[in-house]
């Protein structure tokens, strides 16, 4: 780093892990298989890039910071089964992306800017075709809403859309002590598997507004947020009884299978 002049760029989200063994254990804990192609968002120094160059059958990845170029492109000539991209995931076109690996099944490892997370997570769940798992460094508060189970304090909005077409875990909590430089808060890495149908789902982008209309006020009731979307006493009251739903249930109170199996019935 001092070779190269480099400076952390606060626009970008820079925290990096040096400790290659930990780095090692952490990747042995996502269970990919050997022969898997892989897809790295945020390659950084290159430390995690090398160890999956090490183990996997092929490795395109991602990194926005142009001043890396030098180092990024010398571990590039070193692995053959390596391809770097400098560019941002957001821009780029899955599909040419996945034609990279000929339609084969690939997995996300990456270690994302907090503040872009679930615009990337959830651009890789809709949009992507042959992705079987991300494996994905978020905040741990964050991590911890993602795969909230209903009825706790964090379950919300994307705790119900991941898991409507994914199964969602975390896989190892990580502390800020483990970065360079330290950042305000702790890490965790979960795992998205992805289940395009796990439920029976028609229109996934109504169902996506639908759950965020339902916790549009946390502290109201959910009949009083269907209100406000447009739904009549006379539709709603008759689709919590069908599904045995108090009517002064509140949206954290609601599995996911339930919010599909309204959605399902209001929109019928």
């Amino acid at each position: 780093m001092n070779k190269g002049n480099f400076r952390f760029k606060k626009e970008f989200g820079q925290n990096f892990i040096f400790d290659t063994n930990f780095i090692k254990s952490m990747v042995e804990k996502f269970d990919i298989p050997e022969q898997s192609n892989i897809v790295e968002i945020g390659a950084g120094m290159g430390t995690l890039t090398e160890v999956l160059a090490n183990k996997y059958k092929k490795v395109v990845s991602f990194e926005i910071d142009k001043t890396l170029t030098e180092k990024l492109k010398e571990l590039q000539s070193k692995h053959s089964n390596l391809t770097i991209i400098f560019g941002d995931i957001l821009q780029q076109n899955l599909e040419s992306i996945e034609g990279m690996f000929g339609g084969e099944d690939y997995y996300i490892v990456a270690n994302l800017p907090y503040y872009i997370t679930s615009q990337i997570i959830f651009k890789l769940l809709f949009e992507s075709s042959n992705l079987k798992a991300m494996f994905t460094m978020v905040q741990k508060e964050v991590g911890e809403r993602y795969c909230a189970s209903c009825g706790s304090r964090e379950y919300g909005i994307p705790s119900v859309i991941l898991n409507a077409f994914a199964n969602t875990d975390i896989v190892c909590n990580v502390s800020r002590k483990m970065f360079v430089p330290v950042p305000n808060v702790d890490s965790c890495i979960i795992k998205i598997e992805l289940q395009k149908n796990k439920f029976n789902i028609a229109d996934q982008d109504k169902f996506r507004s639908f759950v965020a209309g339902c916790f549009a006020m946390k502290r109201k009731t959910l009949a009083n947020n269907l209100k406000k979307i447009n739904f009549h006493d006379d539709i709603i009251s008759p689709a919590l009884q069908q599904l045995s739903m108090r009517s002064d249930i509140r949206p954290e109170d609601i599995s996911v299978e339930n919010y599909i199996n309204l959605f399902n019935l209001l929109y019928r």
